[in-house]
């Protein structure tokens, strides 16, 4: 993946997330994460057990999300000679806080030194009692690019929320006022990934639609889902249509029709694998075979184990075969409207 494609994951996960944007750049993301994505994100058990055995609203973390390691360094070390740069104190003029005030404002006409202002209340001051406030608050920062630890944790987050959705597309009518009903049709979308492995590995996603009142089935179901406003929520004067597939059979039949779209490929892919896996066995066999003849009978076993161990890793590793996985599915009522022109 390139970074301006980690880029749009990032800032739409954390949209889906509704975590607040504190700063936004081209190399990185400073973000506070919402309760739900704290908990996904932080690794904060105890924190999180602590909030909901005791009902306080939570504080949430705020967190750097690099994109490009080298455009951010480059920011941040061009930041810091203005950060460093201490106020110049002027005649007259006392300092505080970076900014100069006349030495008679900064001590009252009593002469008594200014009183500290209170500190806002905590969570830890409210149940442990005085808690310093004067801390800088750490803010963590994960380089988020391909196959990073952080990166990876996404993909899990979105793979165990995504594996199932129940969307509507929105109704619009013709005319605002009118109270014309619009019957929508019911469709099982079930992404596919297929891994055509040998020693080298093809992968292939294939997204199929299910009609669940008729059968029908459409490949490329996603993009015709990306043309669509969809919606979590039931529409206004929107009836739906009943089915006369269930979702087990409607599965079968697509898995039928995955397998069948399979048996169409071209598999000399496979033949020559075969070939491959033959050649790797033979010259195995020609090493090991008359090393376990000569080998004497207290070591045999172990030379026999070797040569076991070394034609199974030869078998994973050459053995043509075709793997299927389930990425995600859904549930989709749509309008009629341009589904079936393919």
């Amino acid at each position: 993946m390139k970074p301006e494609q980690i880029e749009r994951f990032v800032m739409r996960f954390l949209q889906a997330e509704k975590c607040d944007i504190i700063e936004k750049h081209p190399a990185y993301v400073t973000a506070k994460l919402s309760p739900s994505a704290d908990k996904e994100l932080t690794f904060r058990p105890y924190y999180w057990s602590f909030v909901e055995r005791t009902g306080v609203v939570p504080e949430t973390m705020t967190c750097t999300f690099i994109f490009e390691p080298d455009a951010h360094n480059a920011v941040t070390q061009s930041a810091q000679p203005a950060a460093n740069q201490q106020p110049q104190a002027v005649a007259g003029y006392v300092t505080s806080g970076g900014v100069s005030l006349p030495a008679a404002a900064a001590v009252p006409s009593t002469g008594n030194p200014v009183s500290p202002q209170p500190q806002p209340d905590s969570i830890l001051g409210r149940y442990f009692g005085f808690v310093p406030t004067q801390i800088t608050a750490r803010i963590p920062k994960d380089e988020v690019t391909f196959g990073s630890r952080r990166l990876l944790q996404l993909f899990d987050v979105v793979r165990s929320k995504g594996k199932f959705v129940h969307l509507y597309e929105q109704f619009i009518p013709d005319q605002p006022k009118s109270r014309t009903t619009s019957a929508y049709e019911n469709w099982l979308q079930v992404n596919f990934k297929v891994e055509l492995a040998c020693d080298m590995k093809r992968s292939e996603i294939h997204s199929l639609g299910i009609h669940l009142g008729t059968g029908e089935i459409r490949r490329q179901f996603q993009e015709l889902l990306l043309t669509r406003q969809l919606t979590p929520r039931l529409p206004a004067h929107v009836f739906l249509n009943p089915d006369t597939i269930t979702l087990a059979r409607a599965v079968l039949y697509l898995e039928q029709h995955l397998e069948q779209l399979l048996r169409g490929y071209d598999h000399r892919w496979a033949e020559e694998a075969g070939s491959r896996l033959q050649e790797e066995i033979d010259r195995i066999d020609s090493y090991y075979k008359p090393l376990i003849q000569s080998t004497e009978l207290e070591h045999k076993s172990d030379i026999e184990q070797q040569y076991t161990n070394r034609r199974q890793e030869i078998e994973w590793q050459y053995r043509p075969r075709i793997m299927i996985s389930v990425i995600n599915c859904g549930l989709f009522h749509l309008q009629t409207v341009g589904i079936h022109s393919r």
